[in-house]
């Protein structure tokens, strides 16, 4: 199986698993929490059918990847991420990222720039900054997070279990976007996860990333339901297009966060769009 080394823990090496498909404009996806890139399998097949290069990786902690127990932390995200791009001299990119992988996308234009990168796509954004604060009041409470934090070191599988409930609003959904196999094998993907990553991920989805987005320079799409109750559209997404100059938003009514499975047509459709446009968004 295909890894790249991004470091080392004591005697071992942390390697990152990706796969690698298709030819052509390369688009590189890269999964929420806690999955790794198999979560990407609708888009990943379109992608190549539609002549582009599909890659896919695990973020460190989860999948495939090694489970390290250091580096949870959105600079050394950026930074696997960057790693990853150099070693297989990615170039002309299309960076897609959904949930806590849209935090890797803008740290890394943020902090690397686009010189590889020819657009970006956000699904489901964590960014521009989910913690309220004084100066950030539109955000969500803190103890909201240590609650999730209480309940992954209580009984991390229960964790997964009530996590999936609103990733897919299965209360709403269930048996019609989300069939009981999904959330079987979603639920499976999860629990592979390191139990340090598990729980070392939660504070990173406070990240602020206001000072990345005017670094922002290629056209940014971003798409994300209404319904969303994971990551509260009002919170993110709407305000990320207006905090990133020329970016396009895409919103799918009564979506859940998990989109690129529950609304895996609209989503691909959207994407496929998006890269094939000659004009920059806001042109």
């Amino acid at each position: 199986m295909p890894y790249i080394s991004v470091g080392v823990e004591n005697s071992a090496s942390i390697d990152i698993y990706y796969e690698d498909h298709g030819a052509g404009q390369p688009v590189l996806l890269i999964p929420g929490y806690p999955f790794g890139g198999t979560a990407w399998e609708k888009q990943v097949q379109a992608l190549v059918d539609a002549g582009y290069r599909a890659i896919t990786y695990d973020r460190r902690g989860f999948g495939k990847s090694s489970q390290p127990t250091m580096g949870y932390d959105y600079d050394t995200f950026a930074a696997d991420l960057d790693q990853i791009m150099n070693t297989l001299d990615l170039r002309n990119v299309t960076l897609v990222g959904h949930s806590m992988g849209t935090g890797e996308v803008t740290r890394y234009l943020g902090a690397y720039g686009s010189a590889r990168v020819n657009r970006a796509v956000v699904v489901s954004p964590i960014p521009p900054f989910l913690l309220k604060t004084a100066d950030n009041p539109e955000g969500v409470e803190q103890s909201l997070f240590d609650g999730f934090m209480d309940q992954i070191r209580k009984d991390r599988y229960v964790w997964y279990t009530q996590f999936l409930q609103n990733f897919f609003n299965l209360d709403v959904n269930a048996g019609k976007l989300v069939s009981d196999e999904v959330v079987r094998a979603n639920w499976n993907m999860a629990i592979s996860s390191s139990p340090t990553a598990t729980l070392a991920a939660v504070p990173t989805w406070l990240t602020d990333f206001r000072d990345d987005l005017p670094r922002i320079d290629v056209p940014l799409l971003i798409i994300q339901g209404d319904a969303d109750r994971v990551l509260p559209f009002p919170s993110t997404g709407k305000r990320l297009a207006g905090m990133v100059n020329g970016s396009k938003l895409i919103v799918l009514k009564d979506a859940p966060h998990g989109i690129p499975w529950t609304h895996a047509d609209d989503v691909t459709r959207e994407l496929l769009n998006f890269i094939k446009e000659r004009v920059p968004v806001g042109a």
